[in-house]
């Protein structure tokens, strides 16, 4: 089921999402509805908080070569947690909860990431490049972090006068 992405200024998107415990039909309902929800809006990552689910979990799929989201390359990541970082770089990111707008934010390159898949496995795997961002930019929605809250200077500047249209 396509759900609503909560936008910006919605005081929700601030919030600390909650550890999951039950890896349960729930959970994967959940998962489903968010992926279909992501691939509607056309986004390569979703986490729950964006669709009003306080739940530490977030999704990430790559487009394929044709640009399409082929579900068995699709990452659900339950519980996630960066164990190692490194190579700083910036990169033009945006945001489903920041329609319209993009900015270069600094991030790692490489991280190795902990997690836990539908059934409760964990499982670390490492990250590079665009996967690394995508990660951490979905990783901070779960903390109640928003790409927007680590703009330059300039760029909070152009997000003003983005807000005023």
């Amino acid at each position: 089921m396509i759900r609503e992405i909560l936008k910006y200024p919605n005081k929700i998107l601030k919030s600390k999402c909650n550890p999951i415990e039950i890896f349960d039909e729930n959970l994967h309902t959940l998962l489903d509805d968010m992926h279909e929800t992501m691939v509607n809006d056309e986004g390569i990552g979703l986490a729950a908080i964006q669709i009003g689910e306080l739940k530490n979990i977030f999704i990430i799929s790559m487009p394929n070569e044709d640009g399409k989201q082929e579900k068995d390359n699709l990452l659900e990541a339950i519980n996630p947690k960066i164990l190692k970082s490194e190579n700083m770089k910036s990169s033009e990111e945006g945001c489903l909860s920041v329609p319209k707008f993009s900015a270069k934010i600094r991030r790692f390159q490489n991280i190795t990431l902990k997690y836990q898949d539908r059934d409760g496995n964990e499982i670390a795997k490492d990250f590079n490049d665009y996967d690394a961002v995508a990660c951490q930019h979905e990783l901070d929605h779960l903390n109640g972090i928003l790409f927007i809250d680590k703009l330059s200077i300039l760029d909070k500047v152009k997000f003003k006068k983005y807000l005023k249209k």
